[in-house]
């Protein structure tokens, strides 16, 4: 199932600016952190991540097309904000939620929540990075 961009343009108007305040503390929410592949502008954008081990899983309910999504990808990866711990993020790899073998490996409410979006993006962790919090790595991206 794919949401609506309507829903994405309300979402990342109002909601992510209220989840974004606590997202980089509370697990399973992120911010991952990124630059507009055009304007070069920095981005903070609020996602559930669930991870395991050295894999962090983010489901896609809008799909392929979000823009933190592009923007990684154009722009060879960014990073990801969890619990308090920055990490550099690669670049993602895209799958459909019926071929990813890593939802095997997340809580079965993690999963039920994965399983409503048709596509995943699957990044591989490496060690935390120097810094605490949002502001701390806006610049630097």
């Amino acid at each position: 199932m794919t949401l609506s961009r309507r829903l994405a343009r309300v979402n990342r108007t109002i909601t992510n600016r209220v989840v974004g305040l606590y997202a980089w503390l509370v697990p399973p929410w992120a911010v991952i952190l990124h630059r507009g592949r055009n304007s070069g502008r920095s981005y903070q954008t609020p996602v559930l991540a669930f991870r395991h081990r050295r894999t962090m899983l983010i489901a896609l309910p809008y799909g392929d097309a979000s823009e933190w999504l592009r923007n990684l990808t154009a722009m060879d990866g960014g990073r990801l904000i969890r619990a308090g711990r920055t990490y550099a993020l690669p670049r993602p790899t895209v799958v459909d939620t019926d071929a990813a073998a890593e939802l095997s490996s997340l809580s079965p409410l993690a999963r039920t929540y994965c399983r409503l979006a048709d596509k995943q993006a699957i990044f591989e962790l490496g060690d935390p990075l120097p810094g605490f919090g949002p502001g701390h790595l806006g610049s630097q991206q």
